[in-house]
């Protein structure tokens, strides 16, 4: 069992009959009140974001979770598939669990795959991927004014803002948690 003491970001525990995940968290306190935890959660099933809020001292199950690594091999439609390094197993994982993640697979890409009590039930892509541009506008020449930027499609089909000096062909680090660009990559 654990408690709200014992909150901290990406805490698994089941709350409800649901098993979910700390986004954030903040502990409050008023003057003559009690303590209480408010909590950003995700329903790890469902991949729903709620707001709650817990006394000081609410206590939980806690659930055990396990991560094994997978290679992304291919998407299959409405699925993604990947395989398991260690026995060669093909798992398939629906697209719309991934949501906004599934943008950034690439073939060969290693991922996290999460198991809450041996059910996946997560997908962790890595901090930051290498992908092409596609398509984009040319910068013109003499637009040096800082932190200007334009559109880019990459190629897997994620359009993001890019900086100008950004042309077709360019392998650029975007940041998969927030969808931004960080770098251009030298081959």
């Amino acid at each position: 069992m654990i408690d709200t003491s014992q909150f901290k970001n990406g805490l698994v525990f089941e709350d409800d009959g649901q098993i979910v995940q700390i986004i954030h968290y903040q502990h409050h306190r008023k003057s003559q009140s009690a303590a209480v935890y408010r909590a950003t959660l995700r329903v790890l099933e469902t991949n729903a974001v709620l707001e709650r809020s817990y006394a000081s001292g609410t206590k939980f199950r806690e659930v055990p979770v396990t991560k094994r690594e997978k290679i992304y091999s291919y998407s299959d439609g409405e699925k993604a598939v990947f395989m398991d390094n260690e026995t060669y197993e093909s798992i398939e994982y629906p697209k719309e669990l991934l949501g906004d993640q599934a943008k950034f697979l690439v073939e060969n890409m290693e991922v996290l795959a999460v198991y809450v009590d041996d059910k996946l039930t997560g997908i962790e892509l890595p901090a930051n991927v290498v992908l092409t541009v596609t398509s984009t506008v040319p910068g013109v020449k003499g637009d040096s004014v800082s932190n200007m930027v334009k559109p880019a499609t990459l190629d897997t089909g994620l359009e993001i803002n890019v900086p100008l000096f950004v042309k077709e062909g360019d392998k650029i680090r975007v940041d998969t948690r927030n969808s931004s660009y960080m770098e251009r990559v030298k081959e």
